[in-house]
C-alpha cells in the first residue's frame, strides 16, 4: 500500500530553504522585466544531437490507479465454443478480454500511440467461431475531418500483438448510434469472409480475413447491426440481416450479400442488437429517435422488441409498450441463453422515468419478469458509484448490451454508462450483480496533479468528479471529489501549503470548490463574475484554477472567458487586470511553486508570457517573442520550484526553459515537438529537478515519439515509456515530486496510470 498523509515531510527538494510567504517579498522578480528579442525566439531552434543514457535508467512498470470503470462499456462478445472467453469494448479506451481467474479486465489496445489514438474508439468487435485465438475489431472513434481514418485490427493470439489494416473511411466509435451491433462478423462457414457495417459508408465486406474491404450494395449509409444466420437463401448463401439507421428498419439478403429487400413486418424503427436462439429463433431489439436523431446512446423515443420463429412470422414481445410510461424509450440489449429455448433477456434505453431494466423471459417472449425489483447490486468495492447512484437501486443507464454466456445461462453481463455488471445467477429469486470493472478504466482524467505532500495523486474527472488518491491500490473513500456525478475540469494545490486544494467543477453552482484538508472535505467557491452559459446555452466549462505557493491567492480561467482571482480562498472574486484577451483558446494559470501570490500564463495568440506579483490582480507581460500558436495548437507551462519564475514550456516547436527571472530561455535541444511537461523530483545527487516530456525527441539521430525524461536540466532524455505501453493520446502528466522518477499519466479513456522505473 502507498499511503502519503503526512503534509510535513521534509523531502520536496529545496523546501526547507525557500523563502517566506510574504507576496511583497519578490526578490528576483523585480519590476517583472521583460526578456523578449533573441533570446525568445532563438531558443525555439531545436538543434540536432544524440542523447546520452543517463544512469540510473531501465525499463518502466506501468499499471493503472484504481478508480474502477466510470466510461461507457458498450458491447460484448462471448466466444461460442470455448468457455470463458469473453471480449469488451468501450466508446474511447480501447477493447478488453476477461481474465476469470483473476476476475479483472485485461487491456489490449494499450500499444497505440498519439498518431492512432484515434482507434481506442472500437466500434465493433468479431471472432472467428471457428479459431478462438482470432479477434477482430473494426477501430475508429470519430468521423470529423480532424480525425484519423479507421482501420480493422486482426490478433492471432487473443489481443497480443495486431495487424492494422487501413478501411480508407471514418468510424464513430464515439459518435451517436454507438451502442448498437455487432456490425462485424465472420462467416462461420468461411473465416475468409467478414461484413462491415460502417457509420457513414454502408455495408463492406472482405474476402480475404480482412487485409481489404469492398463496399456492397446496401440501402443505407449508417448500418446499425450486422448477423449473420446459418439458415441458407438462394444457392446454399447464408441468411444476412443487417439493421439500417439512416433509413430506419431492418433488411434481410438471402443470396449472400448480392441484394437486400426491407423486412415490412417489422418497424421503421433503427435496430438494435440481434440474437439467434438454439432452435433458429430471431430476436430483435429497436429504438427510435426524433427526425434525424441517431439513438443509442441519446435520443430514445420510442422502442420495441420482435421475434421471428424458423416458420418466419413476425411478432412483437416488447415487455413493456414504450408509449406506456411519462417519457419515451427504447429496446438495446437481447440476448438469448444458447442452452435453454425460448429463454432470453432484454434491456430497455433510457427509460428515464422508471430507470432501465432488465426482462427476463423463459417462454420466447410471451411474458416477462422485470429484474431491477429482484436484484441486489454490489458495488461494495467501488465507493464513488455509490454517490454516483445517490442511493438508488437502479440497474444503471445506456444499458447498451446484455450478453448470456453461451456454456452457462445463469452468467450474464451488461454494460452501462458507467461500467460493466456482471452475475452468476441469472434466474434467481434474488439475482446478485457485482460491479465487475477491476482493471477496466475508462475514465478520461482532464488534470491529474501529484502534491508536494499530502495525497500522492489528484485527479479532476469528466462525468465523475474525480478523487484524492491516499492509496494508489484502491479507488479513492474519504478522497472522493463530490458528487461523483460532476465533469471537474481542473485541480491545484499550494506547493507549500498542501492540504490548500482547488477544482474546477462545470455543473457546480459556482464552478468549483476548495479544501483546507488535502481534499477530505470541500467549500463551494463563492460568486463570482464568470458566465455559467455558453452562447449557444450549454453549460459554460469551468475551465482551470491555480492555487498560489502558500495557498492564500487563487486565479481561475473559465474556458474562453476572462480570468478572476481570489484573495479569501475563493469566497469572492474579481476580474484579473491585464489578462490575455485571446479567448479562442484555454488559457492556464500557473502558480510560481516558490513565491507565494505570483501566478504565470502563456499567451499563445500573441507569444509572450505574463506574470503577476501581486496575486492575480494584474498581469504584465515578463517574456516576449515566443511562437505565436493557433487555437488548435497544444502548449503548456508548468512551475518549477527552487526559483522565482523558474517554467518549462512545451510548444509544436519544442521544449523550452525558464530557469529564472533574470534567465534568458533556452531550448531542450534533443525535444523537436512538445504536448505535456512536468517536473518532479530530482535524482540522487543530483542539482536538478527531473523534466518528463510527451512529445518528440532526437535521440541517437533518429526522432520518435514518446514520454522522455530528464534528469540534468534537459540536456539529455531517455525514454520511459515502450512499444506495448504508449495509451494513444494523453491528457495530462505529473511527475512525483516525492519519489525520482514516478510518473502519472491520464491517457483519454483510460484513467490514470502510474509508472515507475522496474
Amino acid at each position: 500500500m502507498t499511503t502519503r498523509r503526512d503534509f510535513h515531510r521534509a523531502s520536496i527538494g529545496a523546501l526547507a530553504c525557500l523563502p517566506g510567504s510574504s507576496i511583497h517579498a519578490l526578490g528576483a522578480l523585480g519590476r517583472l522585466a521583460p526578456l523578449t528579442g533573441a533570446a525568445g525566439a532563438a531558443a525555439l531552434v531545436t538543434a540536432t544531437s544524440s542523447s546520452q543514457a543517463a544512469t540510473g535508467t531501465g525499463p518502466y512498470q506501468w499499471r493503472s490507479v484504481p478508480f474502477g470503470g466510470a466510461g461507457f462499456v458498450n458491447g460484448f462478445v462471448f466466444h461460442p465454443r470455448e468457455a470463458g472467453l469473453l471480449y469488451a469494448r468501450t466508446d474511447i479506451g480501447g477493447l478488453y478480454r476477461f481474465d476469470a481467474v483473476g476476475q479483472r479486465w485485461l487491456p489490449l489496445l494499450d500499444h497505440l500511440g498519439r498518431d492512432d489514438a484515434d482507434l481506442m474508439g472500437v466500434l465493433s468487435i468479431a471472432l472467428d467461431p471457428g479459431n478462438p485465438d482470432r479477434v477482430y475489431a473494426a477501430c475508429g472513434t470519430y468521423t470529423g475531418e480532424w480525425a484519423r481514418k479507421a482501420a480493422l485490427l486482426t490478433s492471432n493470439d487473443r489481443g497480443l500483438t495486431w495487424r492494422t489494416t487501413e478501411l480508407g473511411i471514418k468510424l464513430g466509435g464515439n459518435e451517436a448510434g454507438r451502442g448498437t451491433g455487432e456490425r462485424l462478423q465472420v462467416d462461420p462457414t468461411d473465416p475468409r469472409v467478414l461484413w462491415l457495417g460502417t457509420t457513414r459508408d454502408g455495408l463492406m465486406k472482405s474476402t480475404d480475413g480482412g487485409l481489404s474491404f469492398k463496399r456492397v450494395s446496401f440501402p443505407g449509409q449508417h448500418v446499425s447491426l450486422v448477423l449473420i444466420d446459418p439458415s441458407t437463401g438462394s444457392g446454399n448463401a447464408p441468411v444476412l440481416w443487417v439493421g439500417c439507421t439512416d433509413q430506419p428498419g431492418l433488411f434481410v439478403s438471402r443470396d449472400g450479400g448480392a441484394s437486400f429487400s426491407r423486412e415490412t413486418a417489422t418497424p421503421a424503427q433503427v435496430p438494435q442488437r440481434a440474437a439467434l436462439g438454439p432452435q433458429g429463433d430471431l430476436y430483435i431489439s429497436f429504438t427510435a429517435g426524433g427526425p434525424g436523431e441517431v439513438p443509442n446512446p441519446g435520443y430514445a423515443r420510442t422502442g420495441s422488441v420482435w421475434r421471428r420463429p424458423p416458420a418466419g412470422a413476425w411478432t412483437e414481445i416488447s415487455p413493456v409498450k414504450a408509449g406506456e410510461q411519462p417519457l419515451g424509450f427504447g429496446y438495446s440489449g437481447v440476448a438469448v441463453d444458447a442452452r435453454a429455448p425460448g429463454r432470453l433477456v432484454v434491456s430497455t434505453l433510457e427509460r428515464w422515468g422508471a430507470g432501465d431494466e432488465l426482462f427476463l423471459s423463459t417462454d420466447h417472449g410471451a411474458s416477462w419478469t422485470p429484474l431491477a425489483a429482484r436484484s441486489r447490486m454490489d458495488s461494495s468495492g467501488w465507493p464513488w458509484l455509490d454517490n454516483f447512484q445517490q442511493g438508488r437501486r437502479r440497474m444503471g443507464h445506456w444499458m447498451a448490451d446484455v450478453q448470456i454466456d453461451p456454456f452457462n445461462g445463469e452468467r450474464a453481463v451488461y454494460g452501462t454508462g458507467y461500467g460493466v455488471w456482471m452475475t452468476g445467477n441469472l434466474g434467481a429469486p434474488q439475482v446478485q450483480w457485482a460491479f465487475t470493472v477491476k482493471n477496466l478504466e475508462e475514465t478520461a482524467a482532464l488534470e491529474i496533479k501529484s502534491p508536494s505532500g499530502g495525497a500522492a495523486l489528484l485527479a479532476a474527472m469528466g462525468d465523475h468528479a474525480g478523487g484524492a488518491w491516499d492509496d494508489l491500490d484502491n479507488t479513492p473513500r474519504t478522497g472522493l471529489f463530490a458528487p461523483t456525478s460532476e465533469t471537474n475540469r481542473s485541480v491545484d494545490f499550494a506547493w507549500l501549503n498542501p492540504g490548500v486544494v482547488a477544482r474546477t467543477s462545470d455543473a457546480a453552482a459556482t464552478g468549483g470548490y476548495l479544501s483546507l484538508d488535502g481534499g477530505a472535505s470541500w467549500s463551494p467557491f463563492g460568486p463570482s463574475p464568470r458566465a455559467t452559459k455558453t452562447p449557444q446555452g450549454w453549460t459554460a466549462p469551468a475551465g482551470r484554477v491555480a492555487v498560489s505557493a502558500k495557498g492564500g491567492f487563487l486565479v481561475w480561467a473559465p474556458e474562453r472567458q476572462a480570468a478572476m482571482w481570489s484573495r479569501d480562498r475563493g469566497r469572492s472574486w474579481q476580474l484579473c487586470e491585464g489578462w490575455p484577451t485571446d479567448r479562442e483558446s484555454t488559457l492556464e494559470p500557473v502558480a510560481d511553486r516558490h513565491v507565494e501570490g505570483v501566478f504565470h500564463v502563456f499567451d499563445r495568440a500573441n507569444g509572450t508570457i505574463l506574470s503577476s506579483v501581486d496575486g492575480g490582480r494584474s498581469f504584465q507581460i515578463v517574456v516576449k517573442g515566443l511562437a505565436k500558436l493557433q487555437a488548435w495548437q497544444t502548449a503548456q507551462l508548468v512551475a518549477a520550484p527552487g526559483a522565482a519564475r523558474h517554467l518549462w514550456l512545451a510548444l509544436p516547436q519544442g521544449l523550452l526553459h525558464l530557469p529564472g527571472a533574470e534567465q534568458a530561455p533556452k531550448a531542450a535541444r534533443l525535444i523537436t515537438e512538445a504536448w505535456l511537461v512536468s517536473v518532479g523530483k530530482g535524482a540522487p545527487g543530483s542539482a536538478h529537478h527531473s523534466v518528463f516530456v510527451w512529445g518528440k525527441a532526437n535521440l541517437g539521430g533518429q526522432v520518435s515519439d514518446g514520454l522522455f525524461r530528464s534528469d540534468d536540466g534537459g540536456s539529455t532524455f531517455v525514454r520511459v515509456d515502450d512499444p506495448r505501453h504508449r495509451y494513444g493520446r494523453l491528457l495530462s502528466i505529473s511527475a512525483d515530486p516525492l519519489e525520482h522518477g514516478t510518473v502519472f499519466i491520464a491517457p483519454h479513456g483510460r484513467g490514470v496510470l502510474v509508472g515507475r522505473p522496474a
